[in-house]
C-alpha cells in the first residue's frame, strides 16, 4: 500500500495556527477557519477542537478509502451518539476517544471495518500495516517534535498508514509543521512515544 494517496487533515481548521495553539497559548476558538470543521458554533469548535485527533484520523481514513467523508463535526456527533466521548456532568470535562464504542460506531455507520487493539506491540502494529490495515495509534502528542526526548507515551492519536522496512509513516492531526503532519519515524523512535494500544481500520 502506498503512503502517497493518504490525505493530511488536522484536528484544527487552521493548520498554520497549530504552533500557536500548542505552544503560544492561543485559544482554540481563535481560529478564523472554524466553520470549515462543520461545527455548529464557534463555542462548540473551541470546546472540542483539542479532542478531535481521533476524528481527524477517521476522516483521513475515510477519504483515503472512498474519496469523501462527512465533516469533522458530523463524525464527532456520530461517535458521541455511540458513547465514544463522555462529558463529566459536574466539571464538563471531556473524556475520549473511547475505543470500544468508537469501533461500534465505525462498524455500524461507516464503510470501514474497525478493531480495538488494547495491547499492541510495535511488531504487531507493523503486521497490521503489512495486512493492509491503517492504525490509529496512541502516542504522546510531542511525537511532533521527535528530536526531543519523549515526555510520555499515549494520550494522542495519529493515523499510521504504511511502513517501508523499519520506517513508519503516519499522519499527525496536531502536527505543527508540514513535516510533523506527514511524518516518518524509525520504529525504534516511534516506540518511545507509543502507548501500546490503538484501533485498526480497513
Amino acid at each position: 500500500m502506498s503512503d502517497a494517496p493518504f490525505p493530511t487533515i488536522t484536528q484544527y481548521a487552521s493548520a498554520d495556527l497549530i504552533t500557536a495553539f500548542a505552544y503560544e497559548g492561543r485559544a482554540h476558538d481563535d481560529d478564523p477557519r472554524w466553520k470549515e470543521s462543520g461545527a455548529p458554533s464557534l463555542d462548540a469548535y473551541g470546546r472540542w477542537a483539542g479532542h478531535m485527533c481521533g476524528i481527524a484520523c477517521l476522516r483521513m481514513a475515510l477519504i483515503s478509502r472512498t474519496g469523501e467523508a462527512p465533516t469533522m463535526f458530523e463524525l464527532l456527533e456520530g461517535a458521541r451518539r455511540y458513547g465514544a466521548y463522555t462529558e463529566d456532568p459536574d466539571t464538563g470535562a471531556i473524556h475520549g476517544l473511547i475505543y470500544a464504542p468508537f469501533v461500534q460506531y465505525v462498524t455500524d455507520a461507516l464503510p470501514l471495518d474497525a478493531e480495538v487493539h488494547p495491547h499492541l506491540t510495535v511488531p504487531g502494529l507493523l503486521a497490521l500495516l503489512d495486512a493492509g490495515r491503517m492504525v490509529m495509534a496512541s502516542v504522546h502528542k510531542e511525537i511532533r517534535r521527535p528530536g526531543n526526548p519523549a515526555p510520555g507515551k499515549g494520550g494522542h492519536l495519529v493515523l499510521v498508514t504504511d511502513r517501508q522496512g523499519d520506517t513508519v509513516h503516519f499522519r499527525n492531526p496536531s502536527g505543527h509543521t508540514a513535516q510533523a503532519r506527514t511524518a516518518s519515524l524509525h520504529a525504534a523512535e516511534f516506540t518511545e512515544f507509543f502507548g501500546g494500544r490503538g484501533v485498526s481500520l480497513t
